[in-house]
């Protein structure tokens, strides 16, 4: 495809996807989308990609959808995603909520780190709310920005927030749609990590090298896959495929290797090859 709204590289195992219309504050796009959704597959199929950063050009995340999109909306009198039909889906299909837009994230192999460089809202908070883990600078604004344009919280953000910093605090800002610094979402535990803007992306990729380092691709994985899908299942059935994944996953070759690393007191070297173990459900 050709990139015209984004940048991808690929480095030390890192993927680093990059909105890239800092003129516009990286206002998302139909085109922006359907970029973005791509380069998430191509790096979750990438056999030499362990972790995928997202972050912005310029000085600015992603300040939400673009002003003369919307006004095209309002115009049309409907709304148009301005996405092809065949749009693709990353992840897998194991599971029907995990197909929508956005959600499709909690459907891939690999973790999503959100390196928040600057102002965040709409839908460009939906994409931070969505990666895995979350890095920002400090006093960049975010809001959820839908209430004053009337419209309603995107792309599931209502069920997403919510199990992120609480029923309550979720609540009030998606009914006031107020702006709020990096800072506070720190405080309520919506961002993981503030760091200067000069050392964020160093800092991101040297959490992700570690990721990288000590924690096995499939144990990556699987965590992540069980977390999201034990947001819509009962503890039961999370103990059940726990279970399942551990007489699984101790026959697998990155568990031995795991077991002489720690008794070596050594780097563990992961195969890749370790990455397609069957679900509990097989």
């Amino acid at each position: 495809m050709d990139l015209k709204t984004t940048l991808y590289s690929v480095a030390d195992q890192i993927a680093t996807i990059t909105l890239n219309r800092p003129h516009r504050g990286n206002a998302w796009t139909g085109r922006m989308h359907t970029e973005y959704r791509y380069l998430l597959d191509q790096a979750d199929k990438d056999p030499d990609v362990r972790v995928i950063i997202l972050t912005g050009s310029g000085e600015r995340f992603c300040v939400g959808g673009d002003s003369q999109a919307l006004d095209g909306h309002s115009k049309k009198g409907s709304y148009d995603a301005g996405t092809p039909i065949d749009i693709v889906t990353p992840g897998t299909d194991e599971f029907s909520p995990f197909r929508q837009d956005f959600a499709y994230q909690f459907a891939m192999s690999k973790p999503v780190i959100a390196a928040i460089n600057g102002a965040a809202a709409g839908v460009g908070l939906v994409m931070a709310c969505y990666a895995d883990i979350r890095f920002a600078v400090p006093g960049a604004k975010l809001t959820t920005a839908h209430g004053p344009l009337n419209l309603p919280a995107e792309y599931g953000l209502s069920w997403l927030l919510p199990r992120l910093i609480g029923g309550s605090r979720a609540m009030e800002l998606l009914l006031s749609s107020r702006k709020f610094l990096t800072d506070e979402a720190h405080q309520i535990g919506l961002v993981h990590r503030l760091v200067p803007p000069q050392d964020l992306l160093a800092e991101v990729r040297a959490y992700a090298s570690d990721l990288i380092a000590r924690v096995s691709p499939e144990a990556l994985r699987q965590s992540k896959r069980q977390t999201y899908l034990d947001f819509h299942r009962d503890v039961g059935a999370s103990v059940e495929e726990a279970n399942a994944l551990l007489s699984a996953m101790v026959k697998q070759p990155d568990y031995s290797e795991a077991i002489r690393a720690f008794l070596e007191k050594r780097p563990a070297a992961w195969g890749i090859s370790a990455t397609t173990a069957k679900d509990s459900s097989d």
